[in-house]
């Protein structure tokens, strides 16, 4: 089950609080028979008080529980010898059942409490005093590591004043954090992934399945895997992950994703030193998707209206095409439950004040650095901060602030920089006060209590889809005006106004460059460790009534089998044609402008574009990750500052940025799903995208010349491989400063799109 708190919105919960409250369950809480009134003025002290916390609890999106945090010292508790520095107080009442009780639903919330009291790292103790008569709950909480110290009277009880330490917490807690980890749910989690294997690789020609009647055969060392598949075009293959049947030298096995890749290694050419850590790879990838199938059955009908962030944090998949997705080599069992964007935990972002003169930001045109920090920081955690570096008599004027992964901080910086913290050029200031969620890239956070604040992407010492996520410094130096010169060839283009394309700029970027890495000669991932930026948020510029979403989302299956974009469309007023010439409109047409106009190319993957829906269609769409993910292919003018993203491609890798990128890397999921549920047939879906190509060229007879030198239509293309990317080298995947250089080929592919000759 997911749980999620979030503050509590008098206007939207008033009454289902009164319920709660005065239901005759909730005795101890001390509200029976109140008013309305006397609930909304209770929550509204509360509210007001800046000691004092509650918290709407969610179990699967629908509201379950009310929570209460509070300083022990501002309330009825002060005074007492037991009560200290680094306590929080917690109250938890769970909603009365409205049908059958949902067994371990309780003890569940409960820990998701304690979890959220102990994010904070300031908190050392959580504090509880039950009535004195409260067998039942006093008995959960010695069942989590509280201990009793005595009886106290408070106002209207005799209480029992319990403490629970983070050690005892954390030793008490049941083993069900590893629950996911069961033979049947791995089995499902191998069979997905083994088939997601046996498919990509088919597609990049690593192995090649051999037709026995209506199934395939794959010989893999001592192993034989034989499936049942559908092919597609682009030579997409649909495995069907119940029909894999393995024999291992004779005898019957299970399918394995390790065993599999380790029986392929000479094949696939992953260098030896590197096998374990693929391996790991895999490994760690088939872990998230075992806490998935437990945790994340969320059932697609449930997304149709989703939010944003509840559809961000539904996806289950990761990148379509590679195999070792979920990575996040670095990452505890403990860590994934606290920062996988799938968990929908909420993050606080810890922040460092840096020193001035060893930290370089960078801004936007017209942006400020006061008025960065006022735009990101409400004024008393400014001041918050301020006083900390007062306490150490240092000048606040003499750093700049920097946002953090909270595990960076305490697996990195204070340990590889110590020395950068004991000088105070680093100095940790602690926690934000706002909630962030992580999303599917890891490392960038969208501001949950404040959302028309910026992301915030942040450096990861995490090893993921073959790469450290680390940032540069120094790279990043040129990110807001390579941002603001991409935004201002979109803002004054009418043709990507009227498709309703727009680019989410990269407005500040940060990086501190003091340490002894950056004194070395060579460059390191050192080097990439302490550095942010801020992209602008979304919600301010999604028109009201349209839906916001990840464009991975139209690959997204549920734990069913269901596809999302099938009950998308359903659920729209339009037909299967009308939906995807709208969403080609929203996506390939823009793309191929920016191509054919400026020789502009984005890195246009799902995570990487946000769709907008009105009434469930396609209207517009965001581009995003701009300054690590564009290059200008031509000899159009760019600025000097700008001049960075000017890539030397030969010709025929040019167009991959519409083949490869789009066609192979998001269309033919999308063509599959379709064609696979029956909404669509594929011929029918790259028609349209054929069509979608050639109206642009109708429409601007201007760009001839170059729409002919890139010939988007034409019958072939090269074949670029990620995953023979990924295992040629599992720790840097290609060189960011000549990705062309990087590419691996395997043929050539039919273009789905090409005009009959």
């Amino acid at each position: 089950m997911q749980i999620t708190l979030e503050p509590v919105d008098l206007a939207r919960d008033l009454d289902l609080l009164r319920a709660w409250v005065t239901h005759p369950r909730s005795a101890y809480w001390m509200m029976q028979g109140a008013t309305r009134a006397e609930v909304r003025a209770e929550y509204a002290r509360i509210a007001a008080d800046p000691h004092h916390d509650a918290w709407l609890g969610r179990v699967d999106g629908r509201p379950t529980f009310l929570a209460e945090t509070y300083d022990p010292t501002h309330s009825p508790l002060a005074g007492l010898p037991e009560v200290r520095a680094g306590d929080l107080g917690m109250h938890v009442l769970v909603a009365p059942p409205t049908g059958a009780a949902v067994p371990g639903l309780t003890t569940a919330v409960f820990g998701a409490v304690m979890e959220h009291c102990f994010a904070d790292p300031a908190v050392q103790r959580v504090v509880v005093e039950p009535d004195a008569r409260n067998e039942r709950i006093r008995a959960k909480n010695l069942a989590a590591g509280f201990v009793e110290l005595r009886e106290v009277p408070l106002p209207g009880k005799t209480a029992m004043l319990s403490i629970c330490t983070r050690e005892s917490w954390s030793s008490s807690r049941p083993e069900t954090s590893a629950d996911h980890l069961t033979p049947e749910l791995m089995d499902r989690a191998q069979r997905h992934l083994v088939a997601k294997a046996l498919g990509e690789l088919a597609h990049e020609r690593l192995i090649t399945p051999v037709a026995e009647g209506e199934r395939w055969r794959v010989e893999a060392g001592p192993s034989s895997y034989a499936f049942a598949a559908r092919r597609h075009l682009l030579d997409h293959w649909v495995v069907d992950p119940a029909s894999i049947e393995r024999v291992r030298d004779g005898a019957p096995a299970r399918p394995d994703a390790q065993e599999l890749v380790a029986e392929l290694a000479p094949a696939l050419g992953i260098p030896d030193q590197l096998l374990p850590t693929y391996l790991e790879e895999i490994a760690s990838t088939l872990a998230a998707g075992a806490w998935k199938l437990r945790h994340r059955r969320i059932p697609v009908a449930e997304l149709v209206d989703a939010g944003y962030q509840e559809i961000e944090s539904a996806m289950t998949e990761g990148h379509p095409a590679f195999i070792a997705n979920n990575g996040r080599i670095g990452f505890s069992l403990d860590d994934y439950r606290a920062y996988a964007p799938e968990t929908g935990r909420p993050v606080r972002l810890h922040w460092l004040a840096a020193r001035r003169d060893l930290t370089q930001l960078s801004l936007a045109a017209g942006g400020t650095e006061a008025g960065l920090y006022d735009g990101e920081l409400a004024p008393e955690v400014r001041d918050r901060f301020a006083g900390r570096l007062r306490a150490l008599g240092l000048d606040a004027d003499d750093y700049l602030l920097l946002p953090v992964h909270p595990w960076q901080w305490q697996h990195k910086l204070a340990i590889t920089f110590a020395p950068d913290v004991a000088r105070r050029d680093l100095v940790h200031l602690g926690a934000g006060d706002d909630d962030h969620h992580p999303q599917q890239s890891i490392r960038t956070f969208f501001n949950a209590s404040r959302p028309e604040r910026h992301y915030v992407k942040t450096a990861l010492a995490i090893q993921n889809m073959g790469f450290v996520r680390g940032l540069s410094p120094a790279y990043m130096a040129a990110t807001p005006a390579i941002n603001d010169w991409v935004a201002s060839v979109v803002e004054a283009d009418d043709e990507l106004r009227r498709c309703g394309f727009g680019v989410l700029r990269e407005l500040a970027a940060i990086g501190y460059t003091g340490d002894a890495f950056h004194r070395t000669a060579g460059p390191s991932p050192y080097r990439k460790m302490i550095a942010a930026l801020w992209r602008e948020s979304p919600v301010p510029r999604t028109p009201g009534g349209e839906q916001l979403t990840t464009m991975a989302a139209l690959l997204h299956r549920d734990a069913d089998g269901d596809a999302l974009v099938t009950a998308w469309i359903k659920a729209s007023p339009v037909d299967a044609a009308t939906w995807v010439r709208a969403y080609l409109r929203a996506y390939l047409r823009p793309l191929v402008h920016c191509l054919h106009a400026y020789d502009l190319a984005f890195m246009p993957h799902g995570e990487n574009l946000l769709l907008r829906l009105r009434d469930h269609v396609p209207v517009g769409a965001f581009m995003k990750d701009i300054g690590e993910e564009v290059a200008v292919m031509g000899d159009l003018d760019l600025p000097a500052g700008v001049e960075r993203i000017r890539g030397e491609f030969p010709d025929d890798v040019k167009a991959l940025a519409i083949h490869t990128d789009v066609l192979d890397g998001v269309l033919r999921f999308v063509a599959a799903i379709l064609d696979e549920d029956g909404v669509l047939p594929a011929e029918e879906f790259w028609a349209i995208a054929r069509a979608t190509i050639e109206e642009h060229a109708a429409d601007h007879p201007e760009l001839a010349v170059a729409a002919a030198s890139y010939d988007l239509l034409r019958p072939e293309f090269r074949h670029s491989c990620l995953n023979r990317l990924q295992l040629r080298n599992t720790l840097q995947m290609v060189d960011l400063t000549d990705q062309a250089e990087s590419l691996i080929f395997a043929g050539t592919l039919a273009n789905p799109v090409a005009v009959q000759r």
